[in-house]
């Protein structure tokens, strides 16, 4: 399996393991193991890591955000044995997400100055490529979006 082809199956299904926005924290630190924090001394929301899947989680402990940033020469993402090159190209992830039956949109929201947005509506994924000033667009992160939870705990 390529890293284009893992997250064409994530845009599809909203999900990468038990990882998933609205997940249980608890559930998916049980499945994981406990994370890197990524910004230590931060009251909630948190942001946490495990390779190169970052997880914003709420203060009642939901998942609010995936993202799975592939910027990097290697990705590591949980669940799966090894690195991925990274950087895949706006051609392979198309050519992904065509397989698998996942149908996409340009994004304009995220289609702007060096960087190109691709949108999967069913689940609202969202693929950032960079542009660069010659050669293909390479993916730069792929998310799954916040879905306007609003927190019972807020105060």
């Amino acid at each position: 399996m390529t890293l284009a082809e893992l997250l064409a199956s994530v845009a599809l299904t909203a999900r990468l393991g038990p990882v998933h926005v609205d997940a249980s924290w608890d559930d998916v630190t049980a499945a994981l193991g406990e994370p890197r924090d990524m910004l230590r001394n931060r009251r909630w929301p948190r942001l946490f890591g495990y390779g190169d899947l970052e997880v914003l989680v709420c203060r009642c402990r939901q998942v609010r955000l995936v993202t799975v940033q592939t910027w990097t020469e290697t990705v590591e993402v949980p669940m799966y044995a090894g690195l991925f090159p990274g950087e895949p190209t706006e051609t392979d992830v198309v050519a992904a997400l065509d397989r698998a039956g996942c149908a996409w949109e340009a994004d304009s929201a995220h289609t702007f100055g060096g960087q190109r947005g691709l949108r999967v509506p069913v689940t609202s994924a969202r693929f950032v490529f960079a542009v660069p000033e010659s050669g293909e667009p390479l993916l730069h992160s792929m998310g799954l979006p916040d879905n306007g939870h609003r927190c019972p705990t807020a105060t």
